[in-house]
């Protein structure tokens, strides 16, 4: 997995998605959306190279008859298409190549196939670099360090231009074996590793004292929601008598998650989120069931939590569901649709804005918590949860 955290947690902050599959190619006049099956499809209609296709279809053609050296079509249509979506000047609509497009849906779904390494590319030394390895995953077993070099893959020598073809190839089939040779301390070392299925995004769940149960919601990743429920009643059948959420450092995912469990604790029938498109169309999320969770709850955020973790902390406050303790959240309040294009690539794009169902605006404004509490890397004790255990008793 090629991307450092750091950088993941601004790319993930970015998916409050609707996945959609399409077949789409960008000599388009006409696109009809329909629904089959609860899912939507795009059907095309091809027209003639007029506006952008045919400023592009000129520059080809003086390209292939002018330009000196070789020319890389792939890339170039990549970095066209990119610079397009860019234009518009929305952080959030991305356009995606097949091998971005692979991470982002594993990612968003949790799961992901691969030996469980994060790397890098070192440009002053121009090797690919360790960053860290995933829980349970085949490199963590196997001992792989931070700043290890991974010099080759399967016998092929790589340098840190080649950082896309080297998570590639590293990742694979569930089942199969990847060679490794690594660079530590100038000593080479081999690994042979098996691929395996890696749950990015484990729930934790405990007791704490007074009988205070705890989850920590990394993300809503794909059935994050029926996870989270599971770790409730495990902790409920340990008789806990109130519980905290937190969800510090989530930054988002599926919208349809975060509103189940929304549904977990709100009252039947109550508003949870409000969208509405760029028609000013708007539409009410409401809650379908019975609240389960009927013990006091605090959440815990802080400036990373965006995003889905907004509308829960958002309905949750509006209804006095839940007291919120932290720090100011991101302010994400935009929600994008994913398109799966037919060559493996993607477009992310964002079609509404949501409120809380008091009709507050979070995008670029987030959510004020309750108690407002600083978090102090320095301090002995985590003071945001320290509050919320102290509000509990």
């Amino acid at each position: 997995m090629q991307m450092n955290r750091e950088k993941f947690s601004r790319f993930y902050k970015t998916i409050m998605i609707v996945v959609i599959t399409a077949i789409v190619t960008f000599s388009v006049t006409s696109i009809l959306l329909y629904k089959n099956g609860g899912v939507k499809y795009i059907a095309v209609t091809k027209g003639d190279t007029t506006g952008l296709g045919a400023t592009l279809t000129s520059f080809k053609e003086l390209l292939d008859k002018k330009y000196l050296y070789e020319i890389n079509e792939d890339e170039m249509m990549e970095s066209a298409i990119k610079g397009y979506v860019n234009a518009l000047g929305d952080e959030y609509t991305e356009y995606f190549t097949p091998a971005e497009m692979q991470s982002f849906t594993a990612y968003t779904t949790g799961n992901y196939v691969g030996i469980g390494v994060y790397i890098e590319a070192d440009t002053t030394d121009n090797v690919i670099r360790v960053i860290s390895t995933i829980k349970n995953g085949s490199a963590e077993k196997a001992g792989l360090q931070p700043k290890d070099i991974i010099s080759k893959v399967n016998g092929v020598s790589y340098d840190a231009t080649e950082l896309s073809k080297i998570a590639n190839d590293i990742k694979g089939e569930e089942g199969t074996t990847v060679e490794l040779e690594i660079i530590r301390d100038g000593r080479t070392i081999n690994y042979s590793l098996v691929r395996v299925n890696i749950e990015l995004y484990p729930i934790e769940a405990k007791v704490l004292e007074d009988d205070i149960g705890y989850i920590e919601l990394a993300t809503f990743d794909e059935e994050c929601s029926k996870r989270f429920k599971n770790a409730y009643e495990e902790l409920k059948e340990k008789n806990i008598k109130s519980l905290i959420i937190d969800l510090r450092d989530n930054g988002g995912g599926i919208v349809d998650e975060a509103l189940q469990i929304a549904d977990y604790i709100l009252d039947k029938d109550s508003t949870m989120m409000i969208t509405v498109d760029k028609n000013n169309n708007e539409e009410v999320e409401k809650s379908s069931n019975d609240p389960i969770i009927d013990i006091p709850v605090i959440l815990l955020v802080n400036n990373e939590t965006a995003s889905a973790s907004e509308i829960l902390a958002g309905a949750l406050q509006d209804y006095k569901k839940a007291t919120i303790v932290g720090e100011k959240t991101y302010g994400k309040g935009v929600i994008q649709e994913l398109y799966t294009l037919n060559d493996g690539s993607g477009l992310k794009i964002t079609i509404k804005e949501y409120y809380t169902p008091n009709k507050n605006e979070i995008n670029k404004v987030g959510i004020t918590p309750d108690y407002e509490v600083s978090y102090d890397e320095k301090a002995d004790k985590d003071e945001q949860l320290q509050k919320a255990i102290e509000l509990l008793k």
